[in-house]
């Protein structure tokens, strides 16, 4: 009896960090992305895909700084979050984030080779990004993303 109290104790004490750093929505396989559009804008340092929800308001931007090589995931937010996760059918990752109080967007980070770039691009369906806490934003994958992932590599 004793060992199942510790044995319990321990798979609970394991799992309690994966799930805090989870979005809330934990089974992204089949969830339907939200209604909405991508839009592709070339910028004076480099280029942006943002994604608008069905009523127009930008919930995801993927952003590319070419002079440094760097594509940023900049995602609205209500608050602060040390962490963004995205999440593709073939590739999930948390990401270091820092806010932007001003523009109310959590904002990440990526080398422009990074691999997780080709499976944001290149994924099934669906795409989702979330903060640790909160419901995962899931949207389609469309071109526009692959679009300014590629401006940041030429």
């Amino acid at each position: 009896m004793l060992v199942a109290i510790v044995a319990a104790l321990a798979l609970a004490a394991q799992t309690t960090p994966a799930t805090a750093a989870a979005p809330a929505e934990s089974n992204l396989d089949y969830a339907t992305p939200i209604a909405g559009d991508w839009t592709y804008a070339a910028t004076s340092g480099g280029s942006d895909a943002t994604f608008a929800n069905a009523s127009g308001v930008p919930q995801v931007t993927i952003r590319c700084v070419r002079a440094r090589r760097k594509v940023q995931i900049l995602k609205a937010a209500s608050s602060a979050s040390p962490t963004l996760s995205v999440w593709t059918s073939a590739e999930a990752r948390s990401l270091p984030a820092t806010f932007d109080a001003t523009s109310a967007r959590v904002i990440a980070e990526l080398g422009a080779y990074d691999p997780l770039l080709d499976a944001v691009a290149s994924s099934r369906g669906r795409v989702a990004f979330g903060t640790p806490g909160a419901a995962a934003l899931v949207v389609p994958p469309w071109a526009e993303v692959a679009r300014v992932i590629e401006d940041c590599r030429v």
